[in-house]
């Protein structure tokens, strides 16, 4: 019954509103319960994929109480640490204000999320919001790390990677011993990871980018990576592309991760960070994670970009 009432809001009704798309996603959920695996009995903290069991058991009420406020909270939990289930989940509960007021904003800003996760349920849904952007819930805003926009001043900000959990931790050791074979501060490497894939060594996007540091298959070819989806192999083809745009931008860190995120080609076009939002924000991240905004380089790696040759220019 589930599937065949998602499969009538998702695909069925050409494209919809959006109130018409979430009262229907409403009514497939409100059938969902019994076609949900359900993990119980676990404590409430772990992975990201821990998190959404112990959400979909409070949810559901099967071997814990139900409670759907403290499923929405673990829903939001894991959202944040980037799991697109978890993203998909909580949009779904403010679509039909279960543990949350109902908010057609936030569900549109969820399944948005979702479905740049890769999730394919969400990216159908994207039929029905139309121009909507969404505004995310408020839940979602904490966990990241303030930026200063104002100089590099982080004597109060806390370091985002201080206190990793375990599983990412065992990641972050390998980037610690790999990264300066490259000449890769290991801190860069660990804020481009975590805003590409939350840390997630099988991730997988909708345009392909593949692994902890997301590589698409042109730039896997272009470093001789051979399996995009095995840690160490993912983390030598991603730590090469930095070394060299590290060289190609002179040190320049905001054009070199602009250019991980958009390419060389288009910073190298618009002279700077291109005015994509997407890219803006990813670069807006990723130096707030990284706390800086100059890199040691190796000339010898790659000739410096056009944009820079001659040219004071400006990276922001």
């Amino acid at each position: 019954m589930f599937a065949v009432w998602r499969e009538i809001a998702l695909g069925a009704f050409g494209k919809p509103s959006l109130a018409h798309g979430l009262a229907l996603l409403g009514f497939a959920l409100a059938h969902s319960a019994s076609a949900t695996p359900v993990v119980a009995g676990a404590p409430e903290s772990g992975s990201p994929q821990q998190l959404v069991a112990q959400a979909v058991a409070y949810e559901h009420g099967e071997g814990v109480p139900k409670d759907p406020l403290k499923a929405a909270a673990l829903y939001c939990d894991a959202a944040r640490e980037g799991d697109s289930e978890a993203q998909f989940s909580l949009g779904w509960m403010y679509a039909n204000g279960r543990g949350v007021a109902r908010d057609d904003s936030a569900a549109a800003a969820m399944f948005r999320l979702a479905a740049a996760g890769g999730h394919g349920y969400a990216q159908r849904m994207l039929a029905f919001l139309g121009d909507e952007p969404g505004r995310l819930p408020d839940c979602m805003g904490s966990p990241e790390p303030p930026w200063v926009d104002t100089g590099p001043d982080f004597t109060n900000v806390p370091d985002f990677f201080a206190d990793l959990p375990a599983w990412k931790k065992q990641i972050a050791d390998i980037v610690t011993a790999l990264a300066p074979r490259y000449a890769v501060d290991p801190r860069l490497a660990l804020s481009v990871i975590q805003v590409e894939s939350n840390f997630e060594a099988r991730a997988l996007s909708v345009r392909n980018a593949q692994g902890l540091m997301q590589l698409v298959p042109d730039t896997a070819a272009r470093f001789n990576v051979t399996n995009a989806l095995d840690v160490r192999d993912n983390l030598r083809g991603g730590l090469a592309y930095l070394r060299w745009l590290l060289a190609y931008y002179q040190g320049q860190v905001p054009l070199a991760v602009a250019a991980y995120n958009a390419g060389e080609a288009a910073v190298d076009k618009y002279k700077g960070i291109p005015p994509y939002p997407e890219t803006r924000e990813y670069v807006r991240r990723v130096l707030g994670l990284f706390r800086g905004e100059r890199h040691p380089y190796d000339p010898r790696i790659a000739d410096p970009s056009p944009i820079l040759v001659g040219v004071g220019i400006q990276p922001k």
